[in-house]
């Protein structure tokens, strides 16, 4: 009788459904990781110049990774073992040649959650300029739909906020999972950890959450001052084992630093490396550095991993979707 119990609850874990026609269709749980995408072309483009380009295109490393990752890991299927449960993949392109050039997307078609993208041209050559010069746009199409099923996760398994200080008196509200624990929390900055289970840290690496605000100064450059601000918190807040040591961006790599929208507000996005100040821990870090002009504040996001030997890409987007639930009230 037990396990008869369990089957439903089992059917409404891996099942979905689509509405919106006559009748609602269930839709079986689509599969694939994160930041992986399923690429449905013929094996003679796949390894002639139409892979070249993807490989060129989809293999360009994500900024601020000690080890090089690519932005999407990719694999591909030939058109005609498109068939079948492949097609319950997560994160799909199809290439095809058409009359015209078209990129267009189809979501929870096979399975949910999913999304395709449908990319064509007149001709190999069409193709390959698509691929060049469109690229950026539908890698970012699939990180967007992986950012959304990451935070519907997090949404759904998220720590009660009130519990903390600096997040009430900063006045701003944001989604992180349960599994990260408080480290420290002094009304103005919030230090939150997960340890993680991977690699040679056998438990001792973890992703960081910090939250925290500053002053907001007239006539600030302030791209050009973000690091020198997170130094000045690192040395505040962040010790490492001895005296003398604390967190300080990497002084061997330059950080890359962007000017973005971040919901509705000017913002920087930074990524780069930090390491401890006279010793050896170092890893990649994450910050969304916001400008809150109605409060004359600067209001801070920011991630960081220490996970040694292992690839971080994950980690670090783990992050990146958790920092985007950030809403200022």
């Amino acid at each position: 009788m037990r396990k008869l119990l369990l089957i439903p609850l089992l059917l409404l874990i891996v099942t979905s459904c689509k509405k919106g026609t006559k009748e609602d269709i269930i839709l079986p749980g689509s599969s694939g990781n994160t930041n992986a995408i399923l690429v449905v072309v013929k094996g003679s483009d796949w390894e002639g110049k139409i892979g070249d380009e993807i490989r060129t295109v989809f293999g360009e490393h994500q900024v601020g990774l000690p080890q090089p990752e690519t932005l999407l890991s990719v694999s591909q299927i030939d058109p005609s073992g498109y068939k079948g449960f492949i097609k319950n993949g997560k994160a799909i392109l199809i290439l095809r040649k058409g009359k015209d050039e078209n990129i267009s997307v189809e979501r929870n078609k096979y399975a949910a959650p999913q999304i395709i993208v449908h990319a064509s041209a007149k001709d190999e050559e069409g193709i390959i300029s698509l691929i060049k010069n469109r690229g950026k746009e539908i890698i970012e199409i699939f990180k967007e739909e992986d950012i959304k099923f990451t935070q519907n996760i997090f949404r759904r398994e998220r720590l009660d906020e009130s519990q903390f200080k600096t997040i009430q008196n900063l006045n701003i509200s944001v989604d992180i999972p349960k599994r990260y624990n408080l480290v420290d929390d002094t009304g103005e900055f919030l230090w939150l950890r997960q340890h993680l289970k991977s690699g040679i840290a056998r438990g001792d690496g973890s992703n960081n959450i910090l939250i925290y605000s500053l002053p907001l100064e007239e006539g600030m450059d302030v791209a050009d001052n973000i690091a020198a601000m997170r130094d000045a918190i690192g040395e505040k807040h962040i010790p490492g084992s001895k005296e003398g040591m604390y967190m300080i961006t990497e002084q061997a790599y330059t950080p890359h630093t962007y000017e973005v929208k971040f919901n509705g507000k000017q913002a920087y996005e930074t990524r780069g490396k930090w390491e401890v100040k006279n010793d050896f821990m170092a890893g990649p870090f994450l910050n969304y550095t916001v400008i809150d002009k109605e409060n004359n504040r600067l209001v801070v996001f920011e991630g960081f991993t220490y996970a040694p030997s292992v690839n971080k890409r994950n980690f670090i987007f783990e992050l990146e979707a958790i920092a985007k639930t950030l809403k200022i009230k």
